[in-house]
């Protein structure tokens, strides 16, 4: 490990055995307000419509509500939190996996797989913080990833405003509170050269309710990703900025949805215009489950930077659908999680970031799992998933804790 990663692993463990002894051992936010999970998640990670709520209040039980847990300083422009709100969260696996190439690893022990340290929480009134930090990312230290001030009800307008590192997908549907251990594969698709995804960005992106069940979102992002400065001091690589919007609507226990994200990436002589646009939607089905459905269509016109006299447009199409099931109801111990990604090109032209020797064409894959709650914040995993381009399975069982 190079002297940087071992700095930074030992900054964030210094960190953590600092605040060891006064945190506690329940996650942070269910520490300071003493209350169970059950308020904020159904099965931890994945929220409830309260938890929602509850972020977008900038992590307060009510928008307005009197700061909890903080220090008397006697200085009235100073909030600052009795103590800092610290989580862990570690997801350890197993897998097995057929039909894998000549020498590639079948049987592997991923403990852990990942060690995350969490923070939050309101510093000032309507300011609210929330970050994470990889202490461990398949067996690296890799950082921040979430990192972000959010301003609530900005000046008194309804505008939720979020300013720093977060992912382009979070208003639609969050890959970091997902049950599955597939993930959400049409969010990390990167076409030719071209790097944008949508994943994560730095940049701002604010949202706002303008009536009862509907919910407006914009943002503005470098289109670089995380990747790190330059030597001059800045994060982007051109001059030009990526734009994000999407509208939902609640109508009952069905939820519309419409996203688009429009970027452009600059290489000397060559510029990709890129439109990603599509409709989402979630039914709630009664007390027993929910289901989620995306579609997105990719349009790049110089994913390869060949420079456009000779360019062609190239398109990739995708698709997700989730169903999760709560047979005992949202505050039980088992869960069941199906996940579909389906993804097509008309030739080899896009990349997941899997470890994939090429581009691809197509990919198709489906998985079931079985959550189990051993505690609030002990959650056992068991999931099989089949490609059906390779025709390979995969299984892995696991656990997943937070503390």
């Amino acid at each position: 490990m190079n002297p940087k990663r071992i700095a930074l692993l030992s900054a964030g463990i210094a960190l953590l055995l600092a605040q060891a002894a006064p945190v506690g051992a329940i996650p942070a936010f269910a520490r300071k307000y003493r209350v169970s999970c059950t308020l904020c998640h159904t099965a931890p990670p994945k929220l409830s419509k309260f938890g929602e709520d509850f972020a977008a209040h900038g992590f307060q039980l009510a928008p307005g509500a009197a700061p909890v847990d903080t220090l008397d300083t006697g200085d009235q422009l100073l909030q600052l939190p009795a103590s800092l709100p610290l989580a862990i969260r570690m997801d350890a696996f197993t897998q097995l996996r057929s039909n894998v190439p000549d020498r590639a690893n079948k049987f592997d022990l991923q403990t852990p797989w990942n060690i995350k340290l969490l923070s939050g929480g309101q510093i000032a009134p309507g300011v609210s913080y929330y970050m994470y930090f990889f202490l461990g990312e398949r067996g690296e230290v890799a950082g921040l990833e979430d990192a972000f001030l959010q301003f609530t009800d900005l000046a008194h307008t309804g505008i939720n405003l979020v300013v720093g590192q977060f992912q382009l997908s979070d208003p639609v549907f969050k890959r970091e509170l997902r049950l599955s251990i597939e993930d959400y594969q049409l969010y990390r698709v990167r076409v030719g050269d071209a790097s944008p995804n949508l994943t994560y960005e730095r940049g701002l992106m604010a949202s706002y309710s303008p009536w009862e069940g509907g919910d407006l979102v914009g943002g503005i992002m470098n289109g670089a990703g995380l990747d790190a400065a330059s030597d001059a001091g800045v994060f982007d690589t051109d001059n030009l900025k990526n734009y994000m919007g999407r509208f939902s609507q609640s109508l009952g226990a069905l939820r519309l949805g419409a996203f688009a994200y429009y970027a452009q990436e600059e290489v000397p002589d060559a510029v990709d215009q890129i439109l990603v646009w599509g409709p989402d939607a979630t039914l709630q089905l009664g007390t027993g489950g929910e289901l989620n459905a995306q579609f997105l269509r990719r349009t790049d016109d110089d994913p390869f930077f060949v420079g456009e006299d000779v360019a062609e447009s190239k398109t990739v199409d995708a698709a997700l659908a989730e169903l999760v099931l709560w047979p005992q109801g949202p505050a039980g111990r088992l869960f069941l999680v199906g996940v579909f990604n389906w993804i097509r090109a008309d030739e080899p032209l896009f990349s997941l970031g899997m470890g994939e020797a090429d581009l691809l064409d197509k990919y198709t894959y489906g998985s079931g799992g079985v959550h189990y709650l051993l505690r609030r914040n002990l959650r056992f995993t068991g999931e099989i998933g089949y490609d059906f381009e390779r025709h390979g399975a995969r299984l892995s069982a696991g656990v997943t804790a937070a503390f």
